[in-house]
């Protein structure tokens, strides 16, 4: 999948800034070794429900703390907590640290919603993981759009509940 990712950021989004860098696995990390560039900055989180029945991935500004149980009765949705390791991997087929927007293009089921802060939405370029901890790219708004409709998925934008 990273060659067909690969491809499509050469095909679609070929003037977004892409830069290497070291291993990130939290914001912390990603805030000393990603060099500045341009787009918001953001958190990935993938969490599930109760029962494990239904999957999100949740983007934020990287500097907003979510506040789960509020975000659940929002959906609405039982208790979420965060996803394991395996069920990271099943759904977007990555692993911790690498949890962006284009882990959705190993979601062909569309098993996992999206759900976008209303800031993320509004951003004029969005910084992305693509499906590694070592690289980012600064996806603009346009090919955000364009990407989404490559996966089939269609967010749902809302104000993310902050924790309080």
């Amino acid at each position: 999948m990273q060659e067909t990712l690969s491809r499509w950021l050469e095909s679609n989004a070929g003037d977004c800034p892409f830069v290497e860098h070291p291993a990130v696995h939290t914001i912390d990390e990603a805030l000393i070794h990603v060099p500045a560039m341009s787009g918001l900055m953001v958190k990935n989180l993938f969490v599930r429900d109760e029962k494990g029945r239904r999957h999100f991935l949740v983007i934020v500004p990287f500097d907003k703390r979510i506040g789960l149980a509020a975000l659940g009765r929002l959906l609405p949705s039982s208790k979420l907590s965060m996803a394991s390791p395996e069920r990271l991997l099943q759904h977007l087929g990555i692993t911790p640290g690498a949890v962006s927007l284009f882990a959705l293009i190993h979601d062909s089921a569309q098993a996992v919603e999206l759900l976008l802060d209303q800031a993320v939405w509004d951003a004029d370029s969005v910084q992305a993981h693509p499906l590694r901890n070592t690289a980012t790219v600064a996806l603009s708004h346009a090919a955000f759009v364009d990407f989404l409709a490559h996966t089939g998925h269609v967010p749902r934008i809302l104000n993310v509940p902050a924790a309080i």
